[in-house]
């Protein structure tokens, strides 16, 4: 199990927004994060005891979309990985109301928050339908990506300002790398797009020269990357973001296309 959580509440349930709760639309208050202590770090080749489907076509995602008619849906087309307390869900979900997102955070308090804040953002808007296209799950997207998605199913990734992993036996855990990137890009639809950020030169430099060594993945020219809407919400959206912007440290941001394969199989 995860044991790198250092504090939870005195109670360990008050906070916490039931499944099924009764509260009234003006009484549902969103979640706190002093309540959801966790470490800011986790070691993602840690044996983490994750549950996981064998195959995605075993996976259920009605209790992540329940509002969802998902046997018209396309499945899970954005996948924010390592999404933090779900700052970028929250800000393309209506952007994009017919488009399903999933983020994945490998820590169990930090997911549990992401849970309720949206439980309770659908809860606060009653009828409004809002918010009902995202979710979050607790899983290790360097483990388990082809056991959620499909072969070209997701059309959007985000790696934004994940954890640099700065001392040099550590550079196998950054999410980026070789062999990572081709199990992306086999979940990802032709034309899909990557989109990193960071405030750490370092590690953006890593970043973007594995995915452009990658056969598979082309970096947006400048005049492209501006002129998509996302772009602007990957510098604040994220908690991560908001406090480099406090700081007044420097973002480095990229977006890369996720290209046709250059081979036939034989």
């Amino acid at each position: 199990m995860d044991t790198e959580e250092h504090g939870s509440d005195s109670d360990g349930s008050e906070h916490k927004l039931s499944l099924t709760s009764t509260a009234t639309t003006d009484s549902v208050a969103l979640p706190q994060k002093r309540f959801y202590r966790q470490r800011a770090h986790s070691n993602p080749i840690a044996d983490h005891c994750f549950e996981y489907p064998s195959d995605p076509l075993s996976m259920d995602w009605s209790a992540h979309y329940p509002t969802v008619d998902l046997g018209d849906s396309r499945g899970v087309e954005f996948a924010d990985i390592g999404c933090g307390y779900g700052g970028l869900l929250i800000q393309l979900s209506p952007m994009f109301p017919k488009t399903l997102m999933l983020g994945i955070e490998i820590r169990v308090k930090v997911c549990d928050f992401v849970c309720d804040r949206i439980r309770a953002l659908r809860q606060q808007n009653g009828g409004a339908n809002a918010y009902q296209n995202i979710s979050c799950l607790r899983s290790n997207a360097m483990k388990y990506m082809p056991n959620l998605f499909s072969k070209g199913q997701l059309t959007k990734m985000f790696f934004l300002f994940p954890d640099p992993h700065f001392k040099r036996q550590k550079h196998k855990w950054r999410i980026i790398s070789q062999q990572l990137l081709s199990e992306y890009a086999y979940c990802m639809a032709i034309d899909g797009r990557v989109y990193i950020a960071t405030d750490v030169q370092q590690l953006y430099d890593w970043m973007t020269d594995h995915l452009t060594r990658h056969p598979l993945f082309e970096c947006l020219d400048e005049s492209e990357r501006d002129s998509d809407p996302i772009v602007p919400k990957l510098f604040d959206a994220t908690e991560e973001g908001q406090k480099v912007t406090r700081n007044g440290g420097q973002k480095f941001v990229a977006v890369y296309r996720r290209v046709a394969d250059s081979f036939v199989n034989q």
